[in-house]
């Protein structure tokens, strides 16, 4: 039942009866004294309630202040987390960068010790060159031979025709001091191959010692490299080779051109464990020594 409790309505229907003459003026004003206190009470009443209601609205809000300020937090964290994981890819990048630049140093480093290996070993032959320059000063300034590179081999070229007669094998008496001396100056270089090689022009020759230029060539080269041995240039560091007419080095057009052509070479054989890609060689061909 909704509406004031029935004991506050009391006073009231006193009163009303008090109007009709029905209740002593005692009676009355006892009535109208609780009236008026009950007034006092309801009003009292009515004053908390209204307090009540306005703790509440500001509770409310609070709570809807509260629950903005917790999504605005929630927004910026949020965002935060973005942040944090954009800056852990930079730092994965960065560290992978790191670790290219780091490989590229590393490979800089081994490419410039490379380069520096090379610078000497290059350093090394052209010094080389210089020495059997060097060795060879007197013959080369006596016209007896030349020091060349050839095809990136060092090579001493000696005239045929100051080493043997015209379609010979043997050589002159000077001819064979001049490759006694050479094969002193060859012995003084250590740790090296030589090959000696025949070389003719195109004239062809047919004879019965010497069919054609390979067996003239092969012949010569064969009588240079014994008398080297003979000198003291040990046997297992010198070879005979012969091209006859067909590696010329000037026209056979001419007199000229033919006496260039008709030539021993002494080969310097390179050292190939001092050149680049030396150990991949010897991977592709099984050596283990």
């Amino acid at each position: 039942m909704n509406g004031p409790p029935l004991k506050w309505l009391a006073p009231y229907v006193v009163l009303a009866a008090l109007s009709t003459g029905c209740v002593t003026q005692k009676t009355f004003d006892a009535l109208k004294s609780e009236r008026d206190a009950l007034d006092g009470t309801l009003g009292e009443k009515n004053a908390a309630l209204s307090a009540a209601e306005g703790t509440l609205k500001r509770r409310d809000a609070r709570i809807v202040e509260l629950e903005a300020a917790l999504a605005d937090e929630k927004d910026k964290a949020k965002e935060l987390g973005a942040r944090i994981d954009r800056l852990v890819g930079d730092l994965a990048a960065l560290t992978r960068d790191k670790s290219k630049l780091q490989g590229s140093v590393e490979q800089m480093t081994a490419a410039l010790a490379d380069l520096e290996k090379r610078r000497a070993e290059a350093e090394a032959r052209v010094q080389e060159f210089r020495s059997l320059l060097a060795r060879f000063r007197s013959l080369i300034d006596s016209g007896k031979l030349k020091v060349r590179i050839v095809d990136g081999r060092m090579v001493v070229v000696l005239a045929t025709d100051v080493l043997f007669g015209s379609g010979s094998a043997s050589l002159s008496k000077d001819g064979a001091a001049a490759i006694v001396e050479v094969a002193g100056v060859l012995a003084g270089i250590p740790k090296r191959m030589f090959q000696i090689e025949g070389h003719t022009d195109s004239v062809p020759i047919a004879s019965a010692q010497f069919p054609s230029n390979w067996e003239l060539a092969a012949a010569r080269a064969t009588t240079v490299t014994k008398t080297m041995v003979e000198a003291g240039l040990p046997a297992s560091r010198v070879s005979a080779a012969s091209f006859a007419e067909h590696k010329p080095v000037a026209t056979n057009e001419t007199q000229e051109g033919r006496a260039l052509n008709r030539r021993i070479e002494i080969i310097i054989v390179p050292d190939l464990s001092t050149l680049p890609g030396f150990d991949e060689l010897k991977k592709l061909d099984g050596s283990t020594k």
